[in-house]
């Protein structure tokens, strides 16, 4: 059994769809997940899980929302070597910098150490329905990229 976090910011509820979304296929997958708003959790609780899920929109042209920046600056502080991660967000592409938030955390978590199994969701806006179900088959491949190879 793997030992899942996914912490996520949501500003007007598409990441948080997002987030729900992605926790269905971690169940669907046969495991469980602690998902926590980021205002809920701090980066040190990272380090009591094998496996990281980060969430965030990206605020104005390319930043993290105000919301994560103090999880963020605590990061600094982690070695998460060895740990699993992935990072998905709510996306605008009216902005130059489509979905930098998922870039930005993605970076971070390689630099303290973790292992990027996953290339960085991003969905534009709230997800349709067709999305949701991407979604979904991302955190059913987050499971599979937790198992051991055979």
């Amino acid at each position: 059994m793997a030992n899942i976090v996914l912490v996520y910011a949501s500003m007007t509820g598409n990441t948080e769809e997002i987030a729900n979304a992605v926790a269905e296929g971690i169940q669907e997958a046969g495991e469980s997940v602690v998902v926590k708003q980021v205002l809920d959790a701090t980066a040190a609780e990272l380090a009591e899980y094998e496996a990281i899920l980060l969430g965030a929109y990206t605020w104005g042209d390319g930043e993290l929302p105000d919301e994560f920046l103090d999880f963020y600056d605590e990061l600094d502080q982690l070695d998460l070597t060895g740990k699993k991660a992935a990072v998905f967000g709510s996306c605008d592409s009216s902005y130059e910098h489509y979905g930098a938030a998922v870039d930005i955390l993605t970076a971070k978590l390689r630099e303290r150490g973790c292992e990027i199994v996953s290339e960085g969701l991003k969905i534009e806006l709230a997800p349709s329905d067709e999305e949701r179900e991407l979604c979904r088959a991302f955190g059913r491949q987050f499971v599979s990229a937790l198992q051991p190879a055979r």
